[in-house]
């Protein structure tokens, strides 16, 4: 069955959501519910960080907010069989290799001087069967997997930024711990959902050409992007709990959706209302400066 086409947001229960987190929530909904797009939330709590009662009051801040999504909310944690089905196939077909680096390995390994700044420099990805037994004793930890990659950067189009070229390296997808890597499972997720637009915070605009390249290697649909500018405290660092009143239980919802449209440039004061205004065109392009009330 074919699904009807979705947006989303997939909060990770690490902490409560911030006023950030909270104007990134409603812009994925303005997106959403402005094209006629289903909108759905995921819980991202495969890393061992994350906490289920935080996630429980991630969804009930949301809902007093005025979202509204289709279907309960997702949890990454009951579809483990999907990623390792998933990564299965990959090293099935040859597309992955063992990676025994630590961070430290990778800082201080030589690159060539055409490499992009940041990229995975490739200390495992050609090693033979015995310099992997070797590695493999020396490290005495189990192995990421990285996907093995054919292109060195990708291009994404998004609706606030254009076209954003970035780079795509040998990227992990299984992490040393077992657990699926966040690039693998978003991308994963999105296809099994229905997912075509996917509305984020900027800061992770570097990671879609990554996820997009893995989309496409996949043969899912590439979704169509949307990264909205940050909130920031008033030394220009991303917003932080100890920036003060940030929480939803700290400011309240009335207080937060009328911060939230004044940011945005919105007269209404609720979600229902913001929709009626929505246009993304109108939607500023830098930061928002946030100082508590």
């Amino acid at each position: 069955m074919t699904r009807s086409p979705a947006g989303r947001f997939a909060p990770s229960p690490s902490a409560d959501l911030h006023i950030g987190n909270l104007r990134t929530a409603v812009l994925a909904w303005l997106f959403a519910r402005s094209t006629g797009r289903r909108f759905l939330m995921r819980v991202e709590d495969l890393d061992y960080r994350t906490d289920s009662d935080i996630a429980a009051r991630q969804l009930v801040d949301l809902a007093a907010l005025g979202l509204t999504w289709d279907g309960p909310a997702e949890y990454q944690s009951a579809h483990r069989d999907r990623y390792d089905g998933v990564i299965d196939g990959l090293v099935d077909a040859g597309m992955v290799y063992e990676c025994y680096c630590s961070r430290k390995d990778i800082a201080q390994a030589p690159r060539a001087p055409h490499a992009p700044q940041g990229a995975y420099p490739g200390i495992c990805r050609d090693l033979t069967d015995a310099e992997r037994d070797a590695r493999r004793r020396e490290t005495g930890r189990p192995p990421a997997l990285r996907l093995r990659t054919d292109v060195i950067t990708y291009t994404v189009t998004d609706l606030l930024h254009g076209a954003h070229t970035g780079i795509v390296d040998d990227f992990v997808v299984r992490r040393g711990d077992g657990v699926p890597a966040y690039n693998l499972a978003v991308v994963v997720d999105d296809a099994a959902a229905g997912v075509d637009q996917v509305v984020r915070g900027d800061d992770l605009l570097s990671s879609s050409p990554r996820q997009a390249y893995l989309a496409r290697l996949l043969g899912y649909p590439e979704p169509t992007y949307a990264h909205v500018p940050l909130v920031l405290n008033t030394d220009g660092a991303r917003l932080a709990k100890r920036d003060g009143a940030v929480t939803l239980a700290e400011i309240g919802a009335h207080t937060a959706l009328r911060r939230i449209a004044d940011s945005l440039g919105f007269a209404g004061a609720d979600v229902d209302a913001m929709l009626a205004e929505f246009d993304p065109a109108r939607l500023p392009r830098h930061p928002w400066i946030y100082v508590p009330d």
